[in-house]
């Protein structure tokens, strides 16, 4: 019997703002190297302290929403979820159940290739907890992070293979960083993932009891999680059993999840309306001026690289990976007008010197601007600078910068194309080797490429490989 995955998911993303979701405490968005150290009486819930929204949360939240054309509420309100961690310094999470600001909306990808476009439910904003730290038979708690704004993104059950959901991740995490909303970042917690999932037999469309694996902290594990799940779910329904709806624990390191507890619904957290928070409302002004900041998605660039620039589907997905990249890369075409040439170069040489880098691995790392790469471009297609010395220049940049002009003559690199001079130097080739000639003229091709090695090397390498071709060719056919 053939089974299918149905999969959803509930990813939190840190919202990257300088403060906290409802004081002026600094955002956790990187681990702190001591404890509770960005806390104040309000995020810590002290009597008497009253939470006030952090207008600037608001705004990275519906431009994250209106990045992918959804629907934004102009009012919105809060709620109390309530039950009890030791993370969570008031027995309550402020989160929004009934009227969050942003409603259906959709993220497309590509998924082996062919672009598929997955639903969202809706997405709301909450604060995030504390961070307990088990050791000695004693729980720590580090409240740096209670109270760092969170968006919660619930998806659709539109899920059927791990390739799927990992993809979405990946594009969603793109989106966030090109508008500047979240880094994302799930080494730092900046990212994380519940993966809710049951299976169900092929053709049939029912949704069978689920299970939630909490705070899957990284694609790899996400793909493995999914796996491991659909063949534990899969044997219990071979063996005529009910799976049982659960919130269970995913440890990566033996590929083994565990159950937790019983799945919660709403009822469970007893949600009530945030008496200490006025509703957020959303002026026609504050929306029209948000718009401005919309910048173009990851896919529609890939889309774009594709279909316009005729780039490969390799070249399209490298470039559009990172968004830094893709508008470094853009403003080199408009500087080259070579679109095909600007990506040769970036791919196959920019990146590589940045992997190999040490103490260079950003582009705003570099020593040199878009302006010097397209003029070594603009050397390349004048036929000044062969590919080859075209990568030297580059490295030299790459580790000292300087003026290119100046790199390419002093290292004497620029290719000459005194047409004189090249004539002659095809001509002395050709009698100091009559033997190699003549193999040539019985159809021995591959005696050509010496032919111009040879040319190449009496010009000491300063002269253009592509005239010696075109020289010896009309002297010889």
């Amino acid at each position: 019997m053939q089974y299918q995955k149905v999969i959803w998911l509930e990813i939190h993303m840190r919202v990257k703002s300088k403060t906290k979701l409802f004081c002026w405490c600094k955002n956790s968005l990187a681990l702190e190297s001591h404890p509770n150290v960005n806390v104040c009486p309000v995020c810590m819930w002290h009597p008497g302290m009253l939470p006030a929204v952090n207008s600037e949360v608001i705004r990275l939240w519906a431009l994250a929403g209106m990045m992918m054309n959804c629907e934004i509420n102009k009012i919105s309100r809060f709620d109390r979820k309530s039950y009890f961690y030791p993370d969570l310094p008031n027995s309550f999470q402020t989160t929004q159940l009934y009227q969050p600001i942003v409603w259906a909306w959709y993220v497309e990808t590509y998924v082996e290739w062919k672009l598929q476009r997955f639903d969202i439910h809706h997405m709301h904003l909450e604060n995030d907890a504390g961070k307990l730290s088990h050791a000695w038979g004693k729980t720590l708690c580090d409240y740096n992070r209670a109270g760092s704004p969170l968006m919660e993104i619930v998806t659709m059950p539109v899920f059927h293979s791990r390739e799927e959901v990992m993809e979405f991740l990946k594009e969603l995490q793109k989106i966030m960083r090109a508008a500047w909303v979240s880094d994302a970042d799930m080494e730092k917690g900046q990212m994380r993932c519940d993966v809710n999932m049951s299976i169900r037999q092929e053709g049939t469309d029912v949704l069978n009891n689920r299970t939630e694996h909490k705070n899957v902290n990284s694609f790899s594990a996400i793909g493995r999680c999914i796996d491991a799940e659909f063949k534990r779910q899969k044997k219990i329904m071979e063996s005529w059993g009910q799976v049982e709806q659960e919130t269970r624990w995913w440890d990566d390191e033996t590929g083994i999840s565990s159950s937790q507890r019983s799945k919660e619904d709403a009822m469970d957290y007893r949600y009530v309306p945030e008496p200490d928070i006025l509703p957020v409302v959303l002026e026609d002004d504050f929306l029209e001026e948000l718009k401005k900041s919309v910048v173009e998605l990851p896919v529609a660039k890939r889309q774009r690289y594709l279909e316009e620039y005729k780039l490969g589907e390799d070249d399209a997905r490298i470039l559009t990976a990172d968004y830094e990249l893709s508008c470094y890369y853009d403003e080199l075409v408009k500087l080259t007008k070579d679109e095909k040439k600007s990506c040769s170069i970036i791919t196959s040489v920019l990146l590589w010197l940045l992997n190999e880098s040490d103490e260079i691995n950003t582009l705003s790392d570099l020593q040199f601007s878009v302006a010097d790469l397209s003029k070594v471009i603009t050397l390349i297609n004048s036929d000044e600078l062969s590919s080859t010395n075209a990568k030297v220049v580059i490295e030299e940049l790459f580790k000292n910068g300087g003026d290119v002009d100046t790199i390419v003559d002093s290292n004497n690199l620029r290719q000459k194309n005194d047409m004189w001079a090249l004539e002659a130097i095809v001509d002395d080739v050709i009698s100091s080797n009559p033997d190699q000639v003549q193999d040539y003229k019985s159809w021995n091709e591959r005696i050509f490429g010496f032919l111009v090695g040879q040319c190449m090397k009496a010009s000491a390498w300063q002269w253009n490989p592509k005239v010696f071709n075109e020289l010896l060719k009309n002297k010889l056919d």
